[in-house]
């Protein structure tokens, strides 16, 4: 299996209703979302660090949650300027994201309600900077575009794995996984 993220990108930013408004106030709204960048990483790394194994994970290489935090501050400050609107290299970088949160054992169970959190302390910065209603409605869809990011990697690579350690096919697969989730 191999997903064409620029497409993937596309899709998502129909299911979530991401608009051209919603990139020109995003884009409008760039400096601040640096400016915030930082306390944003604080609070997402301060919720992950209060959980035994997911601490366990950040720290597991020195150094890890300090270049964390600042890719942190770079992914969030992404969210504003789409970095080439949006396009390619957008898609690109994200599915790049939810890679490496799969190399390192970053997983769903964590992932979400850190992006929770991202999501409630944007609301509070927002309220505090009189910032708009539309832009945390914007923000919001760009969180969830990037959270859907990081889960299909999760999908994509574990079935990946599945088919080339087992050689069986993908329409074979998704037979077994159906039949499996009926039993729940």
């Amino acid at each position: 299996m191999t997903i064409d993220s620029f497409a993937f990108l596309k899709t998502l930013e129909q299911r979530v209703s991401l608009t051209s408004e919603d990139k020109a106030i995003l884009k409008s709204n760039a400096e601040w979302g640096l400016e915030i960048a930082p306390a944003m990483a604080d609070h997402f790394y301060a919720y992950l660090g209060r959980d035994e194994e997911m601490n366990a994970i950040l720290n597991k290489v020195e150094g890890r949650v300090h270049r964390l935090h600042e890719t942190f501050i770079q992914w969030f400050h992404q969210m504003f300027t789409g970095m080439d609107d949006w396009g390619t290299e957008y898609a690109k970088c994200r599915w790049h994201i939810g890679v490496i949160h799969v190399k390192i054992g970053i997983v769903p169970q964590y992932v979400v309600p850190a992006m929770g959190v991202v999501v409630h302390e944007v609301g509070r910065a927002l309220k505090i900077s009189a910032k708009s209603e539309e832009l945390q409605e914007s923000l919001s869809k760009m969180c969830m575009i990037d959270l859907a990011f990081i889960e299909q990697a999760y999908v994509e690579v574990s079935t990946s794995a599945v088919l080339r350690e087992t050689g069986w096919s993908e329409a074979l697969f998704r037979r077994l996984v159906a039949t499996g989730a009926s039993t729940f």
